[in-house]
């Protein structure tokens, strides 16, 4: 059962950044379109 339980963990830590990143991505793509 532990095993189920670790994989939900890291399933949710990747997700976390995940969405870091693609707020990050839209941040950037703002910044770019702003100085073009």
């Amino acid at each position: 059962m532990k095993r189920l339980k670790d994989l939900e963990h890291e399933n949710s830590r990747l997700k976390r950044m995940y969405a870091d990143l693609s707020l990050e991505n839209l941040a950037l793509k703002d910044v770019i379109a702003k100085k073009l």
